[in-house]
C-alpha cells in the first residue's frame, strides 16, 4: 500500500482565454492537497467535504495516468482538502486534476514530466466537460505559481515570470452565483487579443484592467466596480474566469480601501498572497 501527498495553489486570471483561446494567469497562495493512497481492490473512492466537486473530473484525471490494468489490480483511495471556493474562477478544478494527476504520477508514472502531468488534467478537464478551453493558461499558474501568459490551442506557456510577493490578491465572492453568457465574450475576441497581448508584454495590470471591464460589461455585472478598485489602489481587478467572483491585485496597505468597495455587495472577502510555489508531491 502506498500512500501520496500533492498540494497545489489557486490562480486568479489576467485575460480570459475564452474568446481566441489565448490566457493569461498569476498564481495566488489557497492551496488544495490531495491525498491518494492505493490498497488491495480495484475502484476509485473520493474523499471530500465539498459535495460540489466534479467526480468525473477526478476519474477522468486518474484514468489519464494509471492504466486499466492497474486500475483493475488495486483500490485508489482519493481525499481532497480545498481552501479554493469551488465555482467561482478561482481555478479549483485546475488546482484540483493537477493534485491528483501529481499524486497519481508519483506511484504509477514516476518518470512524467511536469507537462505530462499538466496535460493529464487538462484533457480530462477539457473529456469531462469542466472547461471549454482545457484551461492551460489556468493549470499553469496552479501548477508552477507566478504569471503565465499561454496559448491555449497549442497547450504552450508563451512567457512565465515569477509573480511580486509583496502584493495581495484580494477577491470577492458574490453570494448570487450568477453568470451571463459566456459565449458573447467572443464578440470582443479583438479587445481580448490586445489584453492578451499587454500580458505577453509583461504589461500584467492593463491588461488585467481592460480584461476586466470588458468581462464585467458583457457577463452583466456593474463595470464601474472595476474604476472604484483601480481608484483606491487596486493594480489590476478583473472578474475572474467565467466569474462571479472579481480579484484585485494591490499592496497591504490598501486593503482596507478595497474591502469597503466590496463591504457594499453581498458577498464574502478573502484575501490570500501571490504564489510562486511550485506544485509539490511527497510520499507519506
Amino acid at each position: 500500500m502506498t500512500k501520496v501527498k500533492a498540494t497545489v495553489h489557486g490562480a486568479i486570471s489576467l485575460v480570459n482565454a475564452i474568446a481566441n483561446q489565448k490566457g493569461a494567469t498569476l498564481g495566488i497562495s489557497l492551496k488544495v492537497e490531495a491525498i491518494v493512497e492505493t490498497s488491495q481492490g480495484k475502484g476509485i473512492v473520493i474523499k471530500s467535504e465539498n459535495k460540489s466537486l466534479s467526480s468525473r473530473l477526478i476519474n477522468k484525471t486518474v484514468e489519464k495516468i494509471v492504466s486499466k490494468k492497474y486500475l483493475e489490480q488495486n483500490k485508489i483511495i482519493i481525499t481532497l482538502n480545498s481552501e479554493i471556493p469551488t465555482g467561482y474562477g478561482l481555478k479549483s478544478s485546475s488546482a484540483i486534476s493537477s493534485a491528483v494527476a501529481l499524486a497519481c504520477a508519483k506511484i504509477f508514472k514516476p518518470k512524467y514530466t511536469d507537462q505530462q502531468i499538466l496535460l493529464a488534467g487538462v484533457d480530462a478537464s477539457i473529456e469531462s466537460n469542466v472547461s471549454i478551453t482545457g484551461a492551460y493558461d489556468d493549470a499553469c499558474s496552479c501548477y508552477y505559481g507566478g504569471f503565465n501568459v499561454t496559448d491555449n490551442a497549442k497547450k504552450k506557456r508563451i512567457h512565465f515570470e515569477k509573480g511580486p510577493s509583496n502584493l495581495i490578491a484580494i477577491i470577492f465572492i458574490p453570494k448570487n452565483r450568477k453568470r451571463g453568457n459566456l459565449k458573447n465574450l467572443k464578440i470582443l475576441s479583438s479587445v481580448f487579443e490586445n489584453a492578451w497581448e499587454l500580458a505577453r508584454k509583461t504589461n500584467y495590470w492593463e491588461a488585467m484592467i481592460i480584461n476586466g471591464l470588458a468581462t464585467t460589461y458583457i457577463l452583466n455585472s456593474d463595470s464601474k466596480i472595476i474604476i472604484n478598485l483601480i481608484e483606491k489602489g487596486a493594480l489590476g481587478a478583473s472578474i475572474s474566469g467565467n466569474g462571479p467572483s472579481i480579484a484585485t491585485i494591490t499592496k497591504k496597505e490598501n486593503e482596507a480601501n478595497i474591502k469597503k468597495i466590496f463591504s457594499t455587495l453581498e458577498g464574502n472577502v478573502i484575501v490570500s498572497k501571490v504564489s510562486n510555489k511550485k506544485a509539490e508531491v511527497y510520499e507519506l
